[in-house]
């Protein structure tokens, strides 16, 4: 499925908004296709990017969608690109590798959370970040109250949400969410967790 796939299976999932129960978005087949073709040259050396780009502290957060087909464990990833896109309608949005293999299954969801995560969830950070294994062994979680996603105890906010677009992004697709609950969880003394260049950091003050 190329970008015109992708774009019909969001409008799909845009045109069935309204039900109580948000229809799933078809899930996104790993790419064949190039971001750049074989003939090209990227203009940047990506190792450069990296290190440049990793001088903007960012927030960790955990995206977590229920399980879509009864029987399967729940879907999760660690994420730094998070953000927040409109007040009104209330949308967010997060970046997720086209070449990932959760996010099909957060698709076939429909629907998610993003737990914002504190200061003191670093190896919680990292047990999600890892491909193949059971993300959720030893996990504490409820439910969140509108799509049934895991809700990760200790997690200093939460972002109940129904996927509301896809576009591609290069190598990334960029998933735009609607926010149909929030709130915030667990007080940290020190904060949130942060991300900079390269490893965990926190927020420090004077």
């Amino acid at each position: 499925m190329g970008q015109a796939g992708m774009a019909e299976a969001a409008v799909r999932y845009l045109r069935s908004v309204g039900t109580a129960v948000p229809a799933p978005v078809e899930a996104l087949p790993r790419p064949e296709l190039r971001c750049v073709g074989a003939d090209e040259r990227a203009p940047l050396d990506p190792r450069e990017f990296r290190r440049v780009l990793g001088n903007f502290a960012s927030g960790v957060a955990v995206v977590t969608a229920p399980a879509a087909t009864a029987g399967d464990p729940p879907a999760g990833f660690a994420c730094q690109s998070f953000t927040s896109v409109s007040l009104d309608p209330p949308l967010v949005a997060f970046m997720v590798g086209r070449t990932s293999t959760t996010w099909p299954r957060i698709a076939r969801a429909g629907v998610f959370c993003v737990n914002v995560l504190g200061s003191g969830q670093g190896e919680l950070c990292r047990s999600f970040a890892v491909s193949g294994a059971d993300k959720f062994a030893g996990v504490a979680y409820d439910a969140a109250p509108v799509s049934g996603s895991p809700r990760l105890t200790g997690a200093v906010a939460w972002i109940d949400c129904a996927i509301h677009a896809v576009h591609t992004g290069g190598d990334h697709l960029i998933v735009v969410g609607r926010v149909n609950a929030l709130g915030t969880g667990e007080d940290d003394p020190d904060g949130p967790l942060l991300f900079h260049r390269g490893r965990f950091a926190r927020v420090t003050t004077p």
